[in-house]
Formats: structure tokens, C-alpha cells, sequence
């Protein structure tokens, strides 16, 4: 193969990216979320911690309180966001159905010292966003009172609960698992699960417009248009990832280890383009070799998100700087793995060149 030949077929295809609209919808997305990453972290971590809404509500909202005296009264007093209105189970559930109160709490006549667990009932309204909110506040009462509970049953303790201590500074769990756990892994390997679709594309469409004739009646072989193609999809993983990066940084989001991070996505990227342009070759049409590939894709990813050391939790360890230099032992192992496949695909694509007319 010679490498004048891939350069001029990459450069062709690169050229011809702006045409398909799907990938440039797909690259303007990931520049919407990595733009104003800050801003949508504040509604996504919402979805899934109802707990990171709570401090952008400054509302006083009013609780039914009925059943047996306990310290989850006191509890409630120490809250200047929580009114509390003792009154009959009744008449509790009465006012919240006419929304006079937020929620109701029962406490039943069960002693602290009890044998027995204590079920305190709490009553929401159902599929109402304020009960969100205020389901939130009162566990955080309901947490204050479990704490006293335990201490009153300690002599039952078998085993010493492990404490576990987050920063105060840098917008707590949420804000880490959310950026680091989520958000920087979903941006950097989008471009090559893009890429890998584009590869598809690229190939079958020279079957279904009928051009490969056309192409290869030029001095360049059959399997140098394909890593050519290979080699355009490539380039964009790195480009692309990295410019998540300085996106993500310009939203004052820190990341460790850049240059690490897109070696392994360009080289897991490079496996995923690989397997693309194996799947094409074999099906030579869009649609079978689309769905084939995504369905296959699919069943990959839970099989390596069960491996340890697998490439979305490397790049997250790595953007916190928390792994040693093992990462490039795995690097390695996924490179010589890429070495292999690229030489069963050059051989595969020579057999399938030299059945094409």
C-alpha cells in the first residue's frame, strides 16, 4: 500500500464530511453539551439527585404532624424551611389533599428503645414537583432523627458503620460523579462511536452509488480507498475529543491527564472503526450493516464495562489523576489487539478487492 494513495482518499473524504448531515448534527450536539456542559449539569444531575435541586429552593413549606410525641419534633425545629402543625392523622391528610399543607408525617406510638422497628409514614402528593422538593427536606429531618434512633439502640450495633468523607469545596458528589463520572467519558468516546458509524457510510456508499468501479479503475488499490477511509474517520476521534476538552475547561471544569486520555480513545476509537469497516465490507449495504453493527456495539460495551480496567473507567480515573501507570500496560494490550485487527481487515479487504469487478 502506499501512503500517498490513503493520504489522497482521507483527504477526499475529509473534504466531503460537510455533506453528511447526520455526522455534522451529531458533532453539533456534542458541541452543545461540551459548550455549556455547567449549565446543563445543573438540570441533568436534577434527573438523577433530586438532592442537588434543594439548595435553589428558598420556599417555607408547612407539614402535617400526627401520631406519638417523639424527637423528630425536634428535629423539624431546628428548620427554618419546614413549619410543622401537629393536628389528628385525619384532618392531616384532609388539609393536604386542599394543599394547605406540603406533606403529612405519622409517627406511631412505638417507643425508641423498642425491640421493633419504628415506620414512620410520610404522605406526598402524587406526581406534584413541589413533593420533589419537599421529599428532599424532610429526609434530610428524617436522616437527624434515624441518627438519634441509632444512638438510643447502640448496645445493638454489630458492626461500626465505615464514614465516608467528600470535600467540602468543589460542588460535592453530585457535581464529581455527574462531570467526571458521566459527562467527560459520554464526550470523549462519542467521536468514536461517530466515527465508527461514518466508516459504514463511507463504504457502503460506494457500493450503493455505484462509484467503486469508478475508483478503483484509478492506480489506487482497493484496500488502500479502504484505510483511507479508515484513516479519515480516525483523524476526527483525537480532533474532536480534544477539543471537548478545551471546551470543558473553558467551563472551568479541570481535567487531568488530556494527552493519555486521547491515546486511549484514538486507539479504542481505531478498534470500533475497525469492526465498522469490517462489518461494511461484509454486508456492503447501509441499513444491514448499520443495525448489525449497532446491535453488536451494544452487546460489546456490557461486556467490557464488566472488565475493571476498561476504557470508560480509565478515562475517568485518568481525569482525576487517580491511577497509577497501569493505564499504560492496558493501552498496550488494546494497541497490539488494534495491530492485529488492522492486519485481519487488510487481508480481508485484498479478498474482497479482488472479487470486486
Amino acid at each position: 500500500m502506499k501512503r500517498r494513495h490513503i493520504y489522497l482518499i482521507a483527504k477526499k473524504e475529509i473534504a466531503g464530511l460537510s455533506s453528511e448531515k447526520t455526522i455534522v448534527f451529531a458533532i453539533l450536539l456534542q458541541v452543545f453539551i461540551a459548550m455549556f456542559s455547567s449549565f446543563l449539569m445543573v438540570g441533568l444531575t436534577a434527573m438523577y439527585d433530586p438532592e442537588a435541586i434543594e439548595g435553589y429552593s428558598t420556599v417555607t413549606y408547612r407539614v402535617g404532624y400526627a401520631g406519638a410525641e417523639s424527637p423528630l419534633i425536634d428535629e423539624f425545629g431546628e428548620r427554618d424551611d419546614l413549619i410543622l402543625y401537629r393536628m389528628d392523622l385525619g384532618a392531616a391528610l384532609a388539609a393536604l389533599r386542599e394543599r394547605m399543607v406540603s406533606a403529612v408525617v405519622y409517627v406511631p406510638q412505638t417507643p425508641p428503645d423498642a425491640e421493633g422497628p419504628i415506620t414512620v409514614t410520610l404522605y406526598l402528593i402524587q406526581n406534584d414537583l413541589q413533593s420533589g422538593v419537599v421529599n428532599v427536606k424532610i429526609k434530610e429531618v428524617l436522616q437527624g432523627y434515624e441518627e438519634q434512633l441509632r444512638e438510643t439502640r447502640a448496645d445493638r450495633l454489630i458492626y461500626s458503620p465505615v464514614e465516608l468523607n467528600f470535600p467540602d469545596s468543589g460542588g460535592g458528589e453530585s457535581f464529581f460523579e455527574f462531570v467526571y463520572g458521566l459527562l467527560i467519558p459520554l464526550l470523549v468516546f462519542l467521536p468514536a462511536i461517530v466515527s465508527a458509524a461514518l466508516i459504514i457510510d463511507l463504504i457502503t456508499e460506494e457500493y450503493q452509488r455505484q462509484t467503486l468501479e469508478t475508483l478503483l479503475s484509478t492506480p489506487i488499490m482497493f484496500t488502500e480507498v479502504i484505510w483511507g477511509k479508515i484513516a479519515a474517520c480516525e483523524v476526527l476521534v483525537p480532533v474532536q475529543a480534544g477539543a471537548w476538552l478545551i471546551l470543558l475547561w473553558l467551563n472551568g471544569i479541570p481535567v487531568d491527564n488530556a494527552t493519555a486520555i486521547l491515546l486511549h480513545v484514538s486507539t479504542s476509537g481505531l478498534v470500533l472503526i475497525l469492526l465498522g469497516a469490517l462489518v461494511a465490507l461484509h454486508y456492503r449495504e447501509r441499513t444491514s450493516a448499520q443495525f448489525i453493527f449497532s446491535t453488536a456495539l451494544v452487546v460489546a460495551l456490557l461486556f467490557v464495562m464488566a472488565v475493571p480496567y476498561n476504557p470508560l473507567n480509565l478515562v475517568v480515573r485518568l481525569a482525576v489523576d487517580s491511577i497509577g501507570p497501569i493505564h499504560w500496560y492496558v493501552l498496550a494490550l488494546v494497541a497490539a489487539a488494534t495491530a492485529l485487527l488492522g492486519w485481519a481487515i487488510t487481508h480481508y479487504a485484498r479478498r474482497v478487492g479482488e472479487k470486486t469487478p
